[in-house]
């Protein structure tokens, strides 16, 4: 963790304290950006089927991605054809790109190429959200739409809004960016639709999502690691939640590597780790060419109560009667 990380979740910190004034700045051009398609001055644009916004007010990991596999296999159970758009962060992306099984990650992005390997549905990926749904929408056949990521692209119009918050890390020291974590103030969460935390209690959620993994599981083959010493290698956003899984998981955490989200991974990285490898799903996908045959990643699934995941999903299929 960086120290500007650190600063995000300890009150009072002098760094936080000294970028104040860019979190002034921050805060009037976010506001003034929001009020300009508040009040019409800035056209959204409405796409011909309902859209899922799956997003969060702070940075940093909050549990979009296994949410959004969640809500696609959820919404394929109810014979629906979710299609998928993201930005393709970390992918030098300016048109709208197709993401399928074959893709690579430095060109479509880490998490559209995770969500189009899990999910099976369509996924288009172009910084232009907007522009990623209307080619979705001309090449696929899907009568719903999640929008990974994107609450704060008012461009794109939407029919539902779903914020996730981590529930460990909550919404640290309660500053907007760079004093804290926030993309906005914790008062947005007051006007959208559904607010979940992840793997803990938030007092705004609606619902609790918890994750779970079924096992460590070779980059290279179908084989499947048991609990055993193991070095962590990451490059998410809550690397300590990862490292929590892998040790709830069973296994013995000898020694850990963390790079930055969405880190672009080379074999160099892994040249003095000898062990048994143990990475996260997003970032295996970035690995899986040079990987090694003792490389393994844990993949990590999302669950609600019975009567959540009913709840949830009845929501979100009001949208399309």
């Amino acid at each position: 963790m960086t120290l500007l990380e650190q600063s995000w979740y300890q009150k009072g910190h002098w760094l936080s304290v000294l970028l104040l004034p860019l979190t002034a700045l921050y805060w009037l051009l976010s506001v003034g950006r929001a009020w300009l398609f508040r009040l019409g001055l800035r056209r959204r644009y409405q796409l011909a089927v309902p859209v899922i916004i799956v997003g969060n007010i702070s940075v940093g990991g909050t549990g979009k991605t296994p949410f959004t596999l969640w809500l696609c296999q959820q919404l394929q159970a109810k014979g629906l054809r979710p299609g998928i758009i993201s930005r393709g962060y970390g992918a030098k992306i300016n048109t709208p790109t197709a993401v399928t099984a074959q893709s690579l990650a430095s060109e479509v992005g880490d998490e559209p190429l995770l969500l189009a390997r899990r999910s099976k549905c369509p996924v288009v990926v172009c910084p232009d959200r907007v522009a990623a749904g209307q080619a979705l929408l001309a090449r696929y056949q899907v009568d719903i739409i999640i929008c990974d990521d994107g609450l704060q692209h008012y461009r794109l119009a939407r029919d539902l809004e779903i914020v996730l918050v981590d529930g460990r890390r909550g919404f640290g020291n309660g500053l907007l960016l760079p004093s804290g974590p926030l993309r906005e103030r914790r008062s947005r969460l007051a006007n959208v639709d559904l607010v979940i935390a992840n793997s803990g209690e938030i007092a705004q959620a609606d619902y609790q999502m918890q994750l779970s993994t079924s096992g460590a599981k070779s980059l290279l083959t179908d084989t499947v690691l048991a609990p055993s010493a193991v070095t962590l290698v990451a490059g998410i956003g809550n690397p300590q939640r990862f490292q929590l899984t892998a040790q709830q998981a069973g296994f013995n955490v000898i020694g850990q590597r963390f790079f930055a989200d969405h880190h672009h991974f080379s074999a160099a990285d892994f040249n003095d780790i000898s062990g048994p490898v143990l990475m996260t799903e997003k970032d295996a996908v970035k690995c899986q060419h040079f990987a090694r045959d003792n490389w393994y990643f844990l993949p990590v699934d999302a669950s609600f109560t019975s009567k959540e995941s009913i709840e949830i999903i009845y929501k979100i299929t009001q949208l399309l009667e």
